[in-house]
This record gives structure tokens, sequence and C-alpha cells, in this order.
């Protein structure tokens, strides 16, 4: 699934953090797999690897990454986070059954070595991707898990899948993942705006137990970028402003520097395009979190950013571009951004469930977040991310929704009770520097059927949301687990893409 490939699918692309997007079925180009591990250096650092990810031993990741991993990536990072994330391997897949290793035409760097694998919980395929260092004793220098294509030796899928065998299959998968307490969350599986697959499992609050269920309130992480992009659009239309206006037109120099502001456009801010980074840094991690409520409260963060690049001239994941977005609304609106999105996107498209709610409030049905994490001893606990995310959400992400509310979001995306036909389109056409991404959405045209959407991470929270333009299909996914959304999304993406 193309939506925002340029950062690695499924988890952690060991910058060892969650990921910001959901996964993307990688292209590359032609491939062969061999299917048997190699006696050699090479295949002997596979074995390893596998032993080590599939035993589920604290002890023996602790080890394998102090032996095996480069000093200057070893260090990078607390051995409590390595050993995590070997455990959340582990946990996401029950283990993983060696299927090949991968060759590319034209070649991979010789430092670069892919191991193609079946997750045995989720049944998808997946790679390891492993750097090495190009010198004795060759230790790794980066690891990442992502999607993968089916292994070259076998035969294409077996055959055209109808939309009730998909259900079956989709069945077979949640239920594994649920009882096996791997994900916790919603799932929604619609065919022409009809839900032809719900289901809930797993807890919304564990302090007491609380059900999650189909109503049940998740939050979106960077999913409210598309509600974002709608509601620029919606000003667009309206006459009130235009995507290559600079913001400095609308944003005063308290907000950034004019020889960005000058430089940088509505468009680009809204496209990954701008060259500006994020407020999410190391000065907001170590702040109250009481003081980030408002768009205009995280303007101090904001003001010393500029740009890493000319605008417009390259791609980068942004999210001060989309809290600037909100600020440009309220500029022009007069109103704050959560009113406007309430009065102009969930009241016309009925998402009775959805806003960007103050997390100190009593909020009913609500879903807290969760994710795994390694103490002294080795053993995992749960870890509630309450003290770690924002009050509220904002224009680059972290309000709440529930499955049935983003059908809705669909619904009027598709029948233009938020746009017309042809500015939604703009929203859904690459720009200049990403052939992925439009405004506010992740796109993917590469399988020749057509899907826009977005996704969602941070600890405790993994959202996924796709429509099958052509096809009809809408796919929702929210958990309240860290990454867990993907072990769905990813296995229904290679299900429906036999579908006819």
């Amino acid at each position: 699934m193309g939506l925002i490939k340029r950062t690695v699918g499924i988890v952690v692309a060991l910058g060892w953090a969650s990921a910001v997007v959901v996964y993307a079925q990688p292209t590359g180009g032609p491939y062969k797999d061999i299917k048997e591990i190699p006696d050699s250096a090479i295949g002997r650092r596979v074995s390893e690897l596998l032993d080590v990810v599939n035993s589920g031993n604290p002890d023996r990741a602790r080890e394998y990454v102090t032996s095996t991993f480069a000093p200057a990536f070893r260090d990078a990072f607390p051995m409590a986070k390595h050993v995590g994330v070997f455990g959340n391997f582990h946990e996401r897949s029950r283990g993983f059954e060696f299927a090949g290793l991968r060759q590319y035409d034209p070649p991979r760097p010789d430092t670069e070595v892919v191991i193609v694998v079946r997750n045995k919980l989720t049944e998808s395929w997946q790679a390891f991707v492993v750097e090495v260092e190009s010198t004795a004793p060759h230790r790794i220098a980066s690891l990442s898990l992502n999607p993968a294509r089916p292994p070259s030796y076998l035969s294409k899928p077996e055959g055209t899948l109808t939309d009730e065998q998909v259900v079956t299959e989709l069945g077979r998968l949640v239920d594994r993942v649920c009882d096996g307490d791997a994900f916790s969350g919603a799932v929604l599986l619609a065919k022409n705006g009809r839900p032809i697959f719900q289901k809930a499992c797993g807890s919304a609050g564990k302090s007491f137990n609380a059900p999650n269920k189909l109503d049940t309130k998740f939050n979106l992480g960077s999913m409210n970028k598309m509600l974002t992009a709608v509601a620029v659009a919606q000003l667009v239309e309206r006459g009130k402003l235009s995507f290559d206006d600079p913001i400095g037109k609308y944003l005063s120099e308290d907000w950034l520097a004019r020889e960005y502001s000058q430089k940088i456009t509505v468009g680009q801010l809204l496209s990954h395009t701008s060259g500006l980074g994020s407020y999410f840094n190391e000065k907001f991690m170590n702040a109250s979190r009481e003081l980030y409520r408002t768009v205009d409260d995280y303007k101090p963060m904001v003001a010393v950013d500029k740009p890493k690049f000319e605008p417009g001239t390259d791609w980068s994941y942004s999210n001060t571009g989309f809290l600037l977005a909100g600020a440009v609304i309220e500029k022009i609106t007069g109103q704050n951004y959560f009113d406007f999105i309430r009065e102009n996107i969930y009241k016309p498209a009925g998402m009775t469930n959805s806003d960007s709610y103050d997390m100190d409030e009593p909020v009913p049905n609500l879903a807290i977040g969760y994710w795994r994490e390694p103490g002294e001893d080795g053993k995992t606990r749960w870890k509630s991310n309450v003290l770690k995310h924002v009050v509220r959400g904002g224009p680059a992400g972290g309000g709440f929704s529930t499955v049935e509310d983003l059908l809705k979001f669909d619904a009027a995306l598709r029948s233009e009770k938020l746009l017309t036909a042809k500015i939604t389109e703009v929203l859904w056409t690459p720009k200049p520097g990403s052939a992925e991404y439009g405004y506010g959405f992740g796109l993917d045209g590469e399988t020749g059927r057509r899907r826009v959407g977005h996704s969602g991470g941070f600890p405790g929270i993994s959202a996924f949301f796709e429509m099958y333009l052509d096809d009809g299909y809408t796919v929702v996914v929210l958990s309240n687990y860290s990454d867990a959304a993907t072990l769905v999304a990813e296995k229904l993406s290679e299900l429906l893409a036999r579908t006819k």
C-alpha cells in the first residue's frame, strides 16, 4: 500500500521508533529469492537473527545486540529500546518462517541483506532488511522489518477472491491477532458504503477492563492531516485563499521568519514539500503537556524552525507544516481550528463521535493507548500513553474518531458533501516532489487500483484509513496498541489485491 512509502512500513526502521505512517507494499523491480540459507557468513548471520527474534527471549536479544550491532547503531539507543523492538517483532508475529534471501535486478549494495519471511501470526510476507558494515567483522549497521512481495519461486496468488472469501480470511486473521492480544481495536471493511465486515476486540481501558466497541473513539494520530487538507480546500473553493499563496500573506513573523514564510506556499504545507520539520521535538517532549492545547500554544515551538531545503524542491514529512495550515485556517476564518472542523467536516458528514478532545476531561467510550515496554528484569509491561501524548490533538494529528465515523467521512468525500469532485481530485493528485502524496492524502496508483488515505502512529496509537476509488472498498483499522493496525491492514491489502 502506497500511503506514504517514504517511511518503512510495518513498524521500525530501526531508528527503533513507532511508525508515523502505515505500510507500503514495496516495489523495487525484478527480483528472485534463494530458498536455502547458504553455508556462509551471511547465512550464519541470517540464522542467528531469526533464532533470536523467534525465541522471544530478552536476554538473547540483549546479547545479540551487544555482540553483533555496530557501535554507532548499538549506542544510538538505550539497550532497553533495542530489546523492546526485538520483543515487538516476536509479539507481532509469534515467530517468522524463513522464505528466502532476496536478490534484485539491478543488484542492491553488497552490504544489504534482504531476508524474506512469513509472519506466523498474520500469514503475510515480510522482509528483514539488514545493513552491515563494509569491512570485517561486518556488524549490523541498521535493521528494519518491512512488508514484502511473495517469494519469486511461488506461483501467482491462488486465484481471484470473492468478497465473501475476503471477509472469511479477514475474520480468521482478526480472530488470531485478537486472541493473541497482538491487536486491540476495531476493524471495518465496506463495499460501496456498506459494511461487509466489522469487529472490535480488546480493551479500551485496562484499568477497568472496558471493552472496545465499534463506536469506541480511537486516536487517529496523523490521520487528522486529511481533515486539515479538506478544510483548506473548502476555503479555496470559497475564494478565501489559493494553494499557491505564500503563508506570509496570512501568518506574521511570530509564526515563522519572513524570509521563509514568503517562500513557502499553503500547498507546500499540505504536500510535505515546505522543508519544515516537526514541533514534536526534544523541547516539547520535556515540557508539560498542559502548555499545549490551542494552535497558538505551539507558536514558540514553530517560530524557530527553518526549511532544510528550498521549498518545493524535495519531500520531507512535516508535522509543523500541517500545524501552520491550521494557523492559516484560523487567520482566514476568525474561528479556532477545532470549531471550524466540527462545523464544516464533522457536522455535514454526520461524524457524531469525532473530535479533538481534551484528554484531561471525561470523554465517554474513548480508548486509552498502550504499548509494551521491557522492564529491567526483561519482562514486558504495559504502559499507558496518557502522559506521553498531547492533551489535545490538532491540525497535524491526535484527534479521535471511530471506524463508523470514518466510513461516513469516506461517503461524504465520494458524494461531494464536503468538496466538489473537481477540488477533491486536486487533493488526490500527486504533487511535485512525491508521486505518493497529494494534499493531506497518501496516494497509491501503482497496482492499477487507485487508493487514497492516510495512517497514523505513536506509542499506543495505530490507525489506518484507505479508500479504493475505483473498486468501492473502504478499509478502516483503528487500534490502541502501538503499530497493531498494520497487522490487519497489511494482510487485508494482500487479500483485496486478489479481488476483481
